[in-house]
Order: structure tokens, then C-alpha cells, then sequence
């Protein structure tokens, strides 16, 4: 029994002891992520969300896996930020692309690698709607910061700037009139990467990295589940639910259910583009302020007006400009079709619910859920209702205008007084009537002639 008790001691103890020593060797940890899609405020928040789980995970080195044609200036200009306020040393590997954006990225990471056939520059900035050059000031901004980017990172900014400008020429590397873009080979040659490698691995084993633990970055559930949210075919079915709850607590009010599932709705179109840095405040708030000129219209002032049209668009124009990240109404980097996609998305969701609302609407008191809420059945007088105060026994019955009817007033039948009306004609006291209908708290009637 001892001997069996020494032997556990023993494997515990050199366990133990061969973690210590794996650990005091200095075994790297290396965390790995993509920026594989357009420059826009999903991936800003991407870039956040990765670089915050590497400071979590205590990594040693972050390598970037690049493929991008670039995208917004605002939204790489914050990731470059992130970047080099960085703690964490930053390496980027660029399978195949680094264009405009992304080489502004690029630039700003400690240590770039490229694949073979891969390229990287062409930061000119360019309109989301038709791809031309952007005014001038557009243009310096960007020559700015590639230039400090560059600087900052012990890079050529004469040749950053260049990336942007076509007006630079540089001596065996570019003449005036073309932007600098570099194939694998010749950022190598003029000091914008470190060499190439054909995949991350391979840089790995040439940087004695080879034993390192590599984490790759995963999105987590929330952050799949805003993904979801942000599909035009989702935000299209909230939209559906939004203005069809809207109606229907409008025709039933105070049964609840139409408007808090319009509610949740809202709620969930709005906020995970809010999250993403798409939707502004400013925007959620056009929304709501077309609900409440909705409203007004709807119960202050008879009708339908200016309210009830500026209410539509004020909605209408919040659930487009929720979709598309524009800078304060400013749509000069909005790519058209995306802007085209968000309008269309929002028009055919509009169109499809007021049909859904007419076809629905008639149905809806079949239902048997809403027979417990709303008055569906009909009140007929062959089951015995009636909205009269005067027996049927009156129809056919003859007497006189006690007081003139114009067209309402008073009748005597057999000395009694009732209230009665003419079909619109005037009758003065006296004249002989004949009742013709018992409906109502009225005698109908119309002038007898014997």
C-alpha cells in the first residue's frame, strides 16, 4: 500500500513539475483573427471585440489575417487606432489583398507578411455611389494618415502618401499619374514587409514560433445572433411585425399584444444595428417622432393630413437610415447598393404588411384567441336584439304632426305623443303621417295620404 501511495506521489510531483518547466520555457500564446469583409462598422466592431479577447486570453502576439478592398475611411481610421494603441505586438498576414483601408491597416501593424501574389496600397478614397475620386479634402485626410502611420511604424511615408496620391512620383517606384500599389515581391524590396510566406504557419516556424499556442478568434452567440439580426431578410420580417402590430393595437386598443410585439420588434431592428455603430441616435429618433406625429394624427386631429404624411416618412426614413452607415445625412461613402438594398428592403416590407393587414384583417375575428378580446359577432334582430324603444306593432300605424317636423320632431298616434322623423321632408303640425319603420328611438315616417 505505501508503495502504491509513492508511486501516485511520485507522477503527481513530476507532473506538476513537467508543467512548471513547460511554463518556464516561455511557451508563446498567439491569437489569430480575420478582417476578411469591406471596412464598415461590423468589422470596426469586430477588430474591438478580437483585440479585447486577446487582451483576455494574456496573448504575446496578435496576427491579423487580411483580405479586404478596403472600405469606410472613419471605420479603418479608429481600427488603425485600436491598432496602435495597441499593447500587444500586432503582425498582419495578407493572403490577398490589402487594398485602400486595408493597407491604411496594414501599415499600422508592427509587422507585415505577405502571400505570394498577394497586394497591397491603392488608398485613394473613392464615393460609395459611383466610385469616383473623393473631393480633395477627402484625399489629404487620407494622404495624413498614411503618412503618420507610416511614420509611426518605421515605414517609407513618402511612399505611403504616394498610395493615395497619384500626383507623387517617386524615383523607381512610381511616376505621376498612378497610385502606388505593391505586389508581394516589391513591398519586400522597398521595406513594406518582412517577406513572404504562404500561410501563417510558415511565418510561425521562420520566427522559432513553431511550439506556440495559437488561439483563433471566435464570435461568440451574441455576437452571431446580432449577425442574424442584420440580414435585410430579417430586418424586412421586423419591419412586417412593427407596422402590422401598429395597426391592428390601433383597430383593438388596449388588448396589448399587437403593440408589444410591435415593441420587440423595434427593439430588435434597431439595436443590433446600434451596437454595430450603423445606427445613430439621431436616426432611432426620427423613428419615434414618426410614431408620435402618427399618433396625433390619429387621435387629436380628425382626418388625415400633414401629421399623418410627415409621421409615414419620418418612420419610413428612420428604418432606411437605421440600415446604412451614413455620417450625420452624409451618404458620400455609402456604397449605392447598399443604400438601394436598405430602401428596397424597407418599401417592400411596407407594401407586403399594409397587404398582409387588409387580407388579415377580416380574419382576424375568427380567430379564436380574439374572440376573448374584441366584439366579433353581430347582433341581429332575428335573435332578438334590437336598437328600438318602440314595438313593431307601430309599422302601418296612421296619425298626426303634433310638432313640426324639420325633418325630426314629434307625432300623436291614438293620443299618444312619440318622437319621429321625416325622410328629409318638412311637415307642418297637423298633417297626417303613416309609420314606415320602428328603427332607432325614432318613429320613421312620411306624409299619408287617405
Amino acid at each position: 500500500m505505501k508503495n502504491t501511495l509513492s508511486l501516485i506521489f511520485i507522477f503527481l510531483f513530476s507532473l506538476q513539475f513537467g508543467i512548471a518547466q513547460e511554463n518556464s520555457t516561455g511557451r508563446k500564446t498567439i491569437f489569430t483573427f480575420k478582417i476578411d469583409e469591406n471596412i464598415d462598422p461590423a468589422m470596426n466592431r469586430r477588430v474591438q471585440l478580437a483585440l479585447e479577447a486577446a487582451d483576455e486570453k494574456k496573448a504575446d502576439l496578435i496576427f491579423i489575417e487580411m483580405n479586404t478592398y478596403g472600405g469606410a475611411v472613419n471605420d479603418a481610421d479608429e481600427i488603425r487606432t485600436m491598432i496602435l494603441e495597441c499593447p500587444i505586438p500586432i503582425y498582419v498576414f495578407i493572403d490577398k489583398n490589402a487594398a485602400s483601408a486595408g493597407a491604411l491597416i496594414s501599415i499600422a501593424t508592427d509587422s507585415i507578411y505577405m502571400a505570394p501574389g498577394s497586394s497591397i496600397g491603392a488608398a485613394t478614397v473613392v464615393n460609395g455611389a459611383d466610385g469616383a475620386a473623393a473631393p480633395d479634402k477627402y484625399q489629404s485626410y487620407m494622404r495624413s494618415m498614411m503618412r503618420s502611420t507610416a511614420e509611426a511604424q518605421g515605414r517609407d511615408p513618402k511612399i505611403a502618401e504616394a498610395m493615395v496620391d497619384e500626383k507623387i512620383a517617386i524615383e523607381g517606384i512610381t511616376e505621376e499619374g498612378s497610385v502606388v500599389t505593391f505586389s508581394a515581391s516589391e513591398a519586400e524590396k522597398f521595406g513594406f514587409s518582412e517577406g513572404q510566406f504562404d500561410n501563417i504557419n510558415d511565418i510561425l516556424i521562420a520566427q522559432n514560433l513553431e511550439n506556440a499556442a495559437l488561439i483563433e478568434y471566435e464570435i461568440s452567440t451574441t455576437e452571431q445572433i446580432i449577425a442574424f439580426f442584420l440580414n435585410p431578410a430579417v430586418s424586412g420580417f421586423l419591419i412586417l411585425i412593427i407596422i402590422g402590430g401598429l395597426y391592428f393595437e390601433l383597430q383593438t386598443p388596449g388588448v396589448g399584444f399587437p403593440i408589444l410585439a410591435s415593441l420587440i420588434a423595434v427593439v430588435l431592428y434597431f439595436i443590433p444595428y446600434y451596437l454595430n455603430g450603423i445606427a445613430e441616435n439621431w436616426e432611432i429618433l426620427i423613428f419615434f417622432i414618426g410614431i408620435i406625429l402618427l399618433a396625433i394624427e390619429l387621435f387629436v386631429i380628425p382626418g388625415f393630413g400633414v401629421f399623418g404624411v410627415l409621421g409615414i416618412i419620418c418612420i419610413m426614413a428612420g428604418l432606411v437610415l437605421g440600415m446604412v452607415p451614413n455620417q450625420n445625412f452624409n451618404f458620400d461613402f455609402v456604397p449605392a447598393a447598399d443604400l438601394f438594398a436598405a430602401l428596397l428592403t424597407v418599401i417592400i416590407a411596407a407594401i407586403v404588411s399594409v397587404g398582409l393587414v387588409f387580407w388579415l384583417t377580416p380574419k382576424v375575428n375568427e380567430w379564436g384567441a380574439f374572440k376573448h378580446v374584441t366584439l366579433a359577432s353581430t347582433q341581429q334582430r332575428s335573435e332578438g336584439f334590437t336598437s328600438s324603444f318602440y314595438a313593431e306593432n307601430l309599422n302601418g300605424k296612421t296619425g298626426k304632426v303634433h310638432s313640426r317636423l324639420r325633418p325630426s320632431g314629434k307625432i300623436e298616434i291614438e293620443g299618444d305623443v312619440y318622437d319621429a322623423y321625416s325622410r328629409g321632408e318638412f311637415l307642418d303640425e297637423g298633417e297626417p303621417v303613416i309609420v314606415i319603420s320602428t328603427e332607432g328611438t325614432s318613429l320613421k315616417v312620411k306624409k299619408w295620404e287617405a
